[in-house]
């Protein structure tokens, strides 16, 4: 069971307790992301999670990285379009050591302008990386043009251009508004002593204070009708074709999981069964929804031969007739349900997976829903749930798609997509 505790200074402490493991997994969670950007200061986020780790008044780069090493722990981060992340998972009696470092590194990292400089070269290299990754460009490119006029479709590495002027005066004025107490939460799960914990966090980061803490707030976007597409000499096909998803919190957020798991969501799913093991027409084809603070987005990927690519937009859309038309059963619902409570149990075995999901809640909803809660909302499916979120969601009026490869695209594809 998992525990709340807010210290003076505004600071969101929620931790479980297990005492039946010997690791101990320490998350600091920021709530912000690449969302909360300007055009001009886009990848900010992404580039500051890299600068924490290249030095502290005490510590080098090297030697943040030999603190876990010599303990035999992990230490990383993460930066989304909401949320920035930095974690470590140890043996229990290293607890002190991790929340030590990460301290450290959160309010004693030098920024040192030489660090910067040489940092926004392997930004830049990271950013050509992911031009040479079709798969994992093409979701982008498909968030940049549904959700365009708004940062929320703003790409989390950023661009050449504004992750070039970045400065340290910029990192300091931004973290000076969003690495704040208030805005932050630390998540803990493992084997720990309770109050040895509360008085951990209270030493590390009790003295945290913000100047004066406005609630940070983002536009709302509006979900475009739209399709982008990019010619590129690739071996493959890479599309994504998205709709209008569930925001984050909301509890018919399980009804469209459940349809995931029927429509792409695995091996068994419908898309995989039909496009790939049927026809063998795909080799990757899957779904996935993705949530926010406010809006949400369903989306399907495939990647095809130059030739099949066509052939493969027809069974999705197929596949989407099929759901508008209600030929969903019982025993799809049933089977789908215990799907997603399986991976979600076992998302539980670990110190990290419990670390992460109750960092997020809280950071998201200002709450953490316990695994009972969770499974109570997944039992609560059903048929009729799900079809009234293909009802909404699945519309060709509010459907985008974004596409990559060597072929010459129809200008007409999205009207095409009919159903």
């Amino acid at each position: 069971m998992y525990k709340e505790f807010i210290f003076s200074n505004g600071l969101t402490l929620v931790y479980e307790k297990l005492p039946y493991v010997r690791s101990v997994s320490f998350g600091l969670w920021i709530g912000t992301g690449s969302r909360y950007e300007t055009y001009e200061q886009n990848g900010i986020s992404h580039f500051i999670e890299h600068m924490l780790f290249k030095g502290t008044e005490t510590k080098t780069a090297k030697d943040i990285a030999m603190v876990i090493d010599n303990v035999g722990g992990q230490l990383n981060a993460f930066t989304g379009k909401e949320c920035t992340c930095i974690y470590t998972k140890t043996l229990d009696e290293d607890l002190k050591t991790a929340v030590e470092l990460i301290s450290d590194m959160l309010f004693n990292s030098t920024f040192e302008p030489s660090s910067i400089e040489t940092e926004k070269k392997v930004i830049a290299e990271e950013i050509s990386m992911y031009e040479d990754y079709p798969e994992e460009l093409v979701h982008d490119m498909l968030s940049e043009e549904v959700w365009s006029g708004n940062p929320l479709s703003y790409p989390i590495l950023g661009s050449y251009k504004s992750v070039a002027s970045i400065t340290r005066e910029k990192i300091i004025d931004y973290m000076k508004t969003f690495y704040v107490p208030e805005n932050s939460v630390i998540s803990v799960a493992g084997n720990f002593d309770e109050q040895y914990l509360l008085e951990l966090v209270q030493k590390y980061f009790g003295g945290w204070k913000s100047n004066s803490f406005n609630e940070i707030n983002a536009d709302k976007p509006w979900f475009n009708r739209s399709m982008k597409v990019r010619r590129k000499e690739t071996e493959q096909v890479h599309m994504c074709i998205g709709f209008p998803g569930i925001k984050h919190g909301e509890e018919s957020l399980y009804s469209l999981l459940t349809l995931n798991n029927i429509l792409g969501g695995g091996m068994s799913s419908r898309l995989f069964q039909k496009v790939r093991e049927e026809l063998g027409l795909a080799y990757s084809i899957y779904s996935y929804p993705t949530s926010y603070k406010d809006v949400g987005m369903f989306v399907i990927y495939a990647a095809s031969s130059p030739g099949s690519y066509m052939d493969v937009v027809k069974h999705i859309q197929s596949e989407l007739v099929s759901l508008t038309r209600d030929f969903l059963t019982e025993a799809d619902v049933e089977k789908a349900k215990n799907q997603l409570k399986g991976n979600f149990i076992i998302s539980l075995d670990s110190t990290s997976g419990r670390m992460n999901s109750m960092g997020k809640s809280q950071l998201m909803l200002g709450r953490v829903q316990t695994p009972e809660e969770v499974l109570e909302c997944i039992n609560r499916v059903s048929r009729d749930s799900i079809n009234e979120i293909i009802e909404n969601i699945f519309k060709s009026e509010q459907m985008g798609l974004s596409a990559i490869g060597d072929v010459d695209f129809d200008p007409d594809l999205l009207d095409k997509i009919g159903f």
